[in-house]
């Protein structure tokens, strides 16, 4: 009995039919949908719901990491986004065009995580421009974290429907 077939037949080391893949989907859009731009969630109810204090380190915290999200935009964003556009095309001809299930499920991790960092960007720059304060920034923030879970949502689905495509796909071909 070769003990190295028997090891890697019982822990499948393919993408969607390992466990572990599926944790860290659910880890990365549970992060996601918590940390609200960097902020965590739980500060945003605090500020809503107390006021006050909690509304003032909302306000400053938001500040802080909207004037870093636009740094960095304004620095070195194209090059970011040529970066990232490079990383996920090449991912996905690797993926989808050669067939290579490990990077299908990059993929499927890092596109729509693509689309919540543009997102944030974009609510960066609404809450600078419109110099938000109070009860209209804990709506924006509410707001880009349901757009977030929205996302996430639509995320986890086309990944479950891949996985479950490729599992049986494999289950029958090989």
């Amino acid at each position: 009995m070769d003990w190295y077939k028997a090891i890697f037949e019982l822990i499948d080391m393919r993408s969607f039919s390992n466990l572990w893949f599926w944790i860290v989907l659910a880890v990365v859009w549970s992060s996601a949908s918590h940390w609200v731009m960097g902020i965590p969630y739980d500060m945003v109810m605090r500020a809503r719901r107390v006021g006050g204090q909690a509304a003032q380190d909302l306000q400053d915290i938001t500040r802080v990491y909207a004037n870093r999200l636009l740094y960095i935009a304004d620095v070195s964003g194209l090059w970011l986004l040529g970066l990232a556009c490079f990383v996920l095309s090449t991912l996905a001809l690797l993926g989808f065009a050669y067939g290579i299930e490990f990077a299908q499920a990059v993929v499927l991790l890092m596109a729509p995580m693509s689309g919540v960092a543009l997102l944030s960007l974009r609510t960066a720059r609404h809450i600078d421009r419109e110099a938000l304060t109070g009860e209209a920034l804990v709506r924006r923030l509410m707001r880009h974290r349901l757009q977030t879970q929205m996302i996430g949502t639509l995320a986890i689905f086309v990944t479950a429907l891949w996985g479950m495509y490729q599992n049986l796909t494999i289950g029958v071909l090989g």
